[in-house]
């Protein structure tokens, strides 16, 4: 049976046309590991890692070059102590993103090094070059000071009185009756004595990651190549490694004295879920695409 010159061409014109739209109703590969990797990170956010990995898994398995997931996979592999998951996802990684294999071994480190911070009431002895970096605590609604950020820049004065010549970065936004909570905090050292020409305000940041990733860059701007964070027991462990991961040489980690002798020993392994979470953040890692 003959096949004449145009039902050859139409057929040809057919097949590309099939082709170029990926089979007309299945799912591009991008959009199936799109959907995997937003999976896993909501899993990640809602404290189901075991799901979140197995999402990663499936995504490297389809894309086994994505760095993204790769990097993810390493780091909560470290997470749940999967050891043999976290050596493959860093040499695929180091093949695939050497840059970003590097990023991701700082990431696990900064974990390591903020897991053994121990919550220090007593202030550091530091020169010019470091800065003391307080970390803000929701105001009230008229604007006031909780009485835990009152604890925290406490902490920073006697931090302040200790290193005369260091630079002091606030950092904190949420704003209550039009006020900052970095403003707020400035408005409270320089009402002890603190000259205002030491302060630098850092009035953006609406979380513990950019705390780090706004009052890193403004560390910098002024001179500064290290710091101090000054913040709560309970929260000097996240801050840290936020901060390391930012880019920040912590050398520091003063505290206020609530809670303090609860918050002494190492976090449980489920206690250092926000550190790992966290960390991922400021490393930039997308939480969707």
């Amino acid at each position: 049976m003959k096949i004449s010159r145009h039902s050859k061409q139409l057929a040809a014109t057919v097949f590309a046309a099939i082709t170029i739209a990926g089979l007309a109703g299945v799912p591009a590969q991008a959009d199936v590991t799109d959907d995997l990797y937003n999976s896993a990170q909501r899993n990640f956010t809602d404290g189901n890692d075991v799901a979140g990995r197995a999402d990663l898994r499936a995504l490297i398995g389809a894309d086994p070059g994505d760095a993204d997931a790769l990097s993810l996979q390493a780091i909560w592999s470290h997470y749940a102590g999967d050891l043999p998951a976290l050596a493959d996802a860093m040499a695929r990684l180091n093949v695939v993103d050497p840059g970003k294999a590097a990023g991701t071994n700082h990431v696990l480190n900064a974990i390591g090094a903020a897991v053994g911070t121990l919550p220090n009431p007593l202030p550091a002895l530091v020169g010019p070059q470091t800065g003391i970096v307080v970390l803000g605590y929701g105001l009230l609604p008229d604007g006031a000071l909780r009485p835990e950020l009152v604890n925290r820049l406490t902490a920073a004065w006697l931090q302040s009185i200790a290193s005369p010549l260091s630079p002091i970065v606030v950092t904190g936004g949420n704003p209550q009756n039009g006020i900052t909570e970095a403003d707020a905090m400035a408005g409270w050292l320089i009402g002890h004595g603190v000259p205002p020409n030491r302060i630098h305000v850092e009035g953006r940041a609406g979380s513990t990651v950019q705390n780090a990733l706004f009052s890193t860059k403004l560390l910098r701007d002024v001179g500064a190549t290290s710091a101090v964070v000054v913040t709560s027991p309970n929260h000097i462990r996240r801050a840290v490694a936020d901060f390391i991961v930012a880019g920040t040489t912590v050398v520091g980690a003063t505290t206020s004295l609530e809670q303090l002798v609860s918050q002494l020993p190492p976090p449980a392994r489920q206690a250092q879920r926000g550190i790992y979470l966290d960390a991922t953040r400021t490393f930039e890692l997308a939480t969707s695409r």
